[in-house]
């Protein structure tokens, strides 16, 4: 098992540049499959999820070429065949394979998706969605088997916008009958990024990005081609560093109005950055006060980067609240921020954080992605060394992290002990 040992306190100058977004590309993937024709994606994450999706496309008849951020599909000789559970626990995303496959072919067996314990994350929006379609659907020990006579458009409404329901409407309704409008819809950037991807492949898609999308069925799709946007949380993850050890660190490669959410908050806390072009310069304040963060949908905070904004919260001045409100296990990271150091009690999903404290390095674990991504921050800010296990977690998510941080003045390294 892979570790990252981390010697902490360096300042970090230099450029940092923001690759393609995981949580579009691994939407980006399996929707290609709604084509037999051929696709390309551009500005693709070398992160281990993509790996993991190529491996069930390749196990579907898929031909993917995947090479210098851009990836070929060739799904001419793709079959309907069953998704094993070796691949779908993995990762959450591999469920996304279920729109598809019954988008295309109006039937999918899968196992149930894995990826990280950050809490309940049903999919009963997605199979409710799919039930008002005209699927039958049968669960057996974590295996789905998904049928419908004939796929028709329908009317869905969200309790609560989700992004992954979203898109498997989406994805489903683009090859359905008639029209499938979605209600309450979840309004992320992937989203967008998704249905143009649908929409070059000759879908008709009307609202994405909104609170009502429209999806008007076609007999068929052709090829495809689309550009990964920039990945909103991995620019989040380095602003907040460059916020507690940059000297005119520049995390290049940005959509501002992506992480706004984050930049009003770092504002308010006194953080020094400026904004140039698609980039953010940022230098380490001397005094930043404590500020209240909490997560909620798009365009609010991020949960996705709620974890490494605790970290942060801890050099703030002051008595900060940090609240969860997606995941009810978004906090199992702070123990590890406890023991390096943090004054932080919790309650629910909130945690009361004190500080300014000084961080010691010590040895942590990476209890899922974004809590890998907290303690990597922590382990760049405390003193001493800093072991982080379980750093796989981290793997899935962000790009070359170690090479990118160790090209600004950090000191990280990969040990298998």
């Amino acid at each position: 098992m892979k570790k990252l040992i981390i010697k902490g306190g360096r300042e970090l100058s230099g450029e940092i540049h923001i690759g393609g977004a995981k949580n579009s590309i691994v939407a980006l993937i399996p929707a290609s499959i709604l084509t037999s024709g051929k696709c390309v994606i551009k500005n693709v994450p070398d992160i281990s999820d993509v790996h993991a999706l190529i491996e069930i496309m390749n196990e579907l008849g898929s031909k993917v070429n995947y090479h210098d951020e851009i990836m070929e599909i060739d799904n001419s000789q793709v079959k309907n065949t069953l998704i094993a559970e070796e691949y779908t626990n993995k990762l959450r995303a591999s469920y996304y394979f279920m729109a598809s496959l019954l988008g295309k072919y109006k039937k999918a067996d899968i196992s149930y998706p894995g990826g990280c314990i950050i809490g309940s994350r049903p999919i009963d929006f997605t199979l409710n969605s799919f039930e008002k379609m005209g699927v039958s659907i049968k669960e057996t020990h974590g295996h789905y088997s998904m049928k419908a006579k004939k796929l028709e458009g329908t009317e869905i409404f969200f309790d609560v916008p989700s992004v992954g329901a979203t898109i498997n409407c989406m994805i489903t309704g683009v090859l359905a009958k008639g029209t499938t409008r979605i209600l309450n819809a979840a309004r992320e950037p992937e989203i967008v990024n998704v249905a143009d991807f649908l929409i070059s492949m000759g879908a008709k898609i009307k609202g994405a990005g909104t609170g009502t999308i429209e999806v008007t069925g076609v007999e068929s799709l052709g090829d495809g081609e689309v550009t990964v946007i920039p990945d909103r949380i991995e620019a989040g993850t380095y602003v907040i560093i460059g916020a507690l050890l940059g000297k005119n660190l520049k995390v290049s490669g940005i959509v501002e109005e992506h992480i706004k959410s984050l930049l009003y908050k770092l504002k308010e806390a006194g953080a020094n950055y400026k904004i140039v072009g698609n980039s953010v310069v940022l230098n380490k304040s001397k005094h930043l006060k404590a500020i209240n963060v909490k997560t909620t949908v798009y365009p609010g905070f991020p949960t996705d980067l709620g974890q490494p904004m605790s970290t942060f919260l801890t050099q703030c001045e002051g008595e900060s609240i940090f609240e969860e409100t997606i995941y009810e296990n978004r906090l199992r990271h702070i123990p590890h921020l406890v023991s390096m150091g943090a004054h932080i009690n919790t309650f629910d999903k909130k945690a009361v954080i004190t500080g300014a404290t000084k961080l010691h390095g010590t040895r942590v674990k990476a209890t899922d992605l974004r809590a890998g991504a907290s303690m990597l921050v922590a382990g760049l800010i405390a003193d001493r060394v800093t072991s982080i296990s379980n750093i796989e977690h981290l793997l899935r998510g962000y790009e070359r992290i170690v090479d990118k941080l160790n090209g600004v003045g950090a000191s990280i390294q990969f040990t298998d002990n």
